[in-house]
This record gives C-alpha cells, structure tokens and sequence, in this order.
C-alpha cells in the first residue's frame, strides 16, 4: 500500500509541474468540463452513492452521519455549481501580495504560487471530493483524495468523471487522484509521505483530525470540530434572535457550523426562555439546559459538563443563562473549538466587546452560524474550516492553498 501512494504521489508531482505553467484559461476550462461532466453524470453518482448509502445503514450508522453521506440530484448539482463558481474566481496565482523597490534598485515582489501536491484526508460527505479537487486545481495544485471507506463508491465515480474532463480538455489526469480507503494504513502512508506531499488537510471528526495532526510528518492544516456558540444579549432583537438560533441549529444539523450551545443572557430571560424552548421542540431538538431552562419545560435535560463540550452534529443542544456578555465570553473561551460563534444584539458596545472578547475563526453579528462557509463568503467552494492560527484560518478557498515566493529583479546589483 505505502508503493501505491507514493507512486500516486509521484505522478501527482508531475502533473502538479504542467499545472504550475497552465494559464487561467486552461485551468478554467478544465473546471467547466468538470462540473458539466459531473451534472451528465448524476445518475452514476446516485446509483454508487445509494450502494455506499444502503451499506452505511446496514452497519448500523447514525442517521446523523448518513445525512452527511447521502447526495441526492440537488447536491450534486449544488457541488457541480461550485466547480463552476471556482472557475469564475480569479486566479491567485501570480497575484502580488506586496512589492517594493530597495534602496539599492532591486524590485522585490512577493507573490503566489501553488502548493504542489496536497493531500486531503477526510469523512463521508462525498461533496468534498469535487470542492477540494476544484480548489487544488484553480490555485495550480494536484490532489490526492483519500476518502472514507463508507463513501468510496461514490469519491471513485466522481473522480473517474473528473479525472476523465481534465484529460479531455488536455491538462494531465493525475492533477486529480483518488487514494484507496479500502486499508487503513493508505492514510498513514499518504501523511508520512514528506517530500513527495507538501501539505495535508484533515477533514472529519475529532478523532480523524487529532490522528492526523499527531502522527502526520507532512505539514499539516487543521480543520477543526464545531462547537458553535450562539449568544443572545440582553439588548437583543428578540424575534430575530428566534430565528437565528433556530436557523443556526436546524437549518442541517450534521454539518460543523450548526449551532451546538445556546447562551441567554439574564435580562431576556423570562421572556426568551419559554419562546425558544418551544421552537426547539417543534423541531424535534433535545435540549441540555441549566435550571433556569429546566423551569420552562421538564423535557429538558439537566445538562453537564461533558454536554457543554460537546459537538452533537445531531438535533440536541445544550443551553444556559449569563449574567452578562462577559459572562458569555468566558463561557465560549472554556468550551468551544474555535469554529463560529455568534452574537444577536442591538447594542454596538456589546457587540464590539463580544468579537474581541471570544477568539474563533468567524464570529457573526446578528447572524446565523449557517454562513461560515465557503459557498456563503463568496470563495465559490471550500476544501474544510481551518481553526487553527497558521498561514490559514477559517473557510479555505482559493488564496490559502497557495504559498509564496519573491521575485527579485535587479540590473547587476552585487552585495
């Protein structure tokens, strides 16, 4: 297994090489015909995607997990639609960060180049497949795909029908690649193989990730869990406060931007309590809730430590009363991962000491969690959420999957 990913590594690095000198347009190309191939191809996505779907359940997986899994018409065409939004973004490659002209004449100019070879890790959700393999290559990268077990149907049909649109549009096969999940150990091999890949991108849960970052001898992205936060302050816009939290929660809850703790402060409490226990409820949500919360509705669960800290990806919550914002703040520094968090208020004070005080990749203002994402912020598809503070940190689009180099030009100059 280990000659199997090192080969795919090597041919990556070749074709990564022809890559580096195509032009927007060949790379453009290349995405379009990918994204068109994806949509003709639909239904031998389905039929992979159903087998993977029908021998998940048959394991006994979590309905939770499934949702994660399962792709219908609309979301293949939602992630062809994404390979198509990447292709209309600029290109960050040859994109000037800084220049300058030096005291002796030399210009210096810092700009971005690609990667190389990058090396994606990750779970279910088969639509990451063609997000990473559109941003690999717009931003001049080749990528190797290694998937989960439970979706490797569905990851192989779509990287045969995008492997097979960027042979066609003359760009090499190889700048796409699958990496079997059939063995454990291709995983291993693929973040021990320095040298031959420049950068891995766990995505997953917090086990995959914590394995990742442990044992990987590659430099590694981190892409964190999400034990998203929403906090509603005592000068909130209570009905719009309603729906964020009901949106942030509900909207899908499988995915790391769904809300997972809900923070009230004291002041708005008689009043809120009651209306967003209710509407939780109506939605079918469990909810893990401090005593003041136990008061309104004896089906909410005592909530614990362990609950507080948890990424449920599933329709619970857990859900407690602050005395004030920094209160809140305290509490979100303690528990979250350092995904999103969000705060409803009319006050600008608040909120101004609510986006210093906690320290996350995004924080929202009077909006749902839902929006940490890549399609949302206009990256047109993301390959995962960095939590992490190096080099990348949130949604991940095009720009950090470049690194940097300087161009020096001078006319003799000597030191």
């Amino acid at each position: 297994m280990k000659e199997h990913v090192h080969d795919a590594a090597r041919r990556a690095r070749e074709a990564a090489a022809v890559l580096a000198l195509a032009t927007r347009a060949d790379k453009d190309a290349a995405l379009i015909a990918m994204a068109e191939a994806l949509v003709q191809s639909t239904g031998r996505i389905l039929e992979a995607n159903d087998a993977d779907v029908a021998a998940a359940r048959a394991d006994g997986t979590p309905e939770n997990v499934i949702d994660r899994l399962a792709l219908d018409e609309g979301r293949v065409t939602s992630f062809a639609q994404g390979v198509r939004d990447v292709a209309a973004l600029p290109d960050p490659v040859g994109e000037v960060v800084r220049g300058s002209t030096l005291p002796n004449g030399l210009e210096l100019r810092q700009i971005r180049v690609p990667m190389g070879v990058i090396g994606m890790i990750y779970e279910g959700r088969p639509n990451v497949t063609a997000d990473a393999a559109a941003i690999c290559l717009k931003a001049g990268n080749a990528s190797l795909l290694r998937g989960s077990r439970s979706a490797a149907r569905s990851n192989a049909v779509i990287v045969e029908i995008m492997r097979e649109a960027v042979a066609a549009t003359g760009l090499p096969a190889d700048v796409v690649q699958a990496i079997s999940a059939e063995d454990r150990s291709t995983a291993t091999h693929l973040m021990q193989a320095r040298g031959l890949v420049d950068l891995v991108i766990p995505r997953g849960g917090a086990g995959l990730i914590r394995t990742v970052v442990e044992e990987s001898t590659v430099p590694v992205i981190e892409t964190g869990t999400g034990n998203v936060h929403v906090y509603v302050d005592a000068d909130a816009d209570l009905d719009m406060a309603l729906d964020i939290v009901i949106n942030s929660k509900t909207h899908r809850t499988s995915v790391c931007n769904a809300a997972e703790s809900l923070l009230v402060h004291k002041a708005v409490a008689d009043e809120f309590l009651p209306r967003v226990v209710a509407a939780l409820r109506e939605h079918g949500v469990v909810i893990h809730g401090d005593p003041a919360f136990m008061a309104v509705d004896p089906a909410v669960q005592a909530v614990t430590e362990e609950a507080y800290a948890t990424e449920f990806l599933a329709s619970e919550i857990s859900a407690r009363v602050v005395g004030s914002v920094d209160d809140a703040i305290a509490h979100i520094r303690r528990y979250s991962s350092g995904h999103t968090e969000a705060i409803v208020t009319r006050s600008l004070e608040a909120a101004h000491r609510f986006t210093r005080g906690v320290d996350s990749a995004a924080v929202m203002v009077n909006a749902s969690t839902r929006f940490t994402d890549g399609g949302e912020f206009g990256f047109g598809a993301e390959i995962g959420i960095s939590t992490q503070k190096l080099h990348a940190r949130g949604p991940m689009g095009l720009q950090e999957m470049t690194t940097t180099t300087y161009i020096v030009t001078g006319d003799g100059q000597v030191r």
